[in-house]
């Protein structure tokens, strides 16, 4: 997680037009935290206690904590309605991002992504590779945005879902209100709106 002088810097610098991010960082988040898996159970899921781990250490919280078979319409079903839900901040699931036959976590949540997030899988490929060398080629790893909401695919691996969890909690903040600023904007909006039409109707 980055430092606190860090984040006092993005305050004190002039960046023109540029718009206070920083300003819109939630913190701390709220996860919905997806294991995908028909092997597993939660009694026995060290990825996903890992990502618990790192993300209650970071002051975040864990809103819910789901099993999910490896299925493409369970998986996309499951992630879709957590975005929709108010009490969470962040979706990440663990599992399924690699190349066997029931790896599908990668094309049942892509399709929902609004945007994609390249640099999350760019970034988590490149710290992999220090350990596990050219293996990393077959970790599909990969984040993106759906209805407002940041979503993380982790590997199912301990080691690999506690480096993704790294990244994810450094950023997760950040990300999610980033993405919420359009909302934001649009409620802004939408109030002016009303209070014009107000105006208009008094005038009459």
């Amino acid at each position: 997680m980055a430092d606190s002088d860090d984040h006092d810097d993005h305050h004190h610098h002039d960046h023109g037009d540029e718009p206070d991010h920083a300003h819109h960082d939630f913190d701390p988040v709220a996860v919905a935290l997806i294991t995908v898996s028909t092997s597993r159970h939660l009694d026995d899921d060290p990825a996903g206690d890992a990502i618990v781990a790192a993300i209650e250490d970071d002051g975040g919280s864990v809103a819910t904590r789901e099993l999910v078979d490896d299925d493409y319409d369970g998986v996309q079903d499951r992630v879709n309605s957590l975005v929709n839900r108010d009490d969470v901040d962040v979706v990440v699931t663990t599992g399924g991002t690699g190349v066997t036959p029931d790896d599908v976590t990668v094309e049942a949540v892509g399709p929902l992504f609004d945007k994609r997030l390249p640099g999350f899988g760019e970034l988590f490929r490149a710290r992999s590779r220090e350990e596990v060398g050219t293996r990393v080629v077959a970790t599909r790893a990969t984040a993106g945005v759906i209805e407002g909401v940041p979503a993380f695919c982790l590997p199912g691996s301990e080691n690999a879902a506690s480096l993704g969890a790294e990244i994810v909690t450094a950023e997760a903040g950040h990300l999610a209100g980033l993405a919420k600023r359009d909302e934001d904007v649009e409620d802004e909006n939408a109030d002016d709106g009303d209070t014009d039409s107000d105006s208009d109707s008094d005038g009459n």
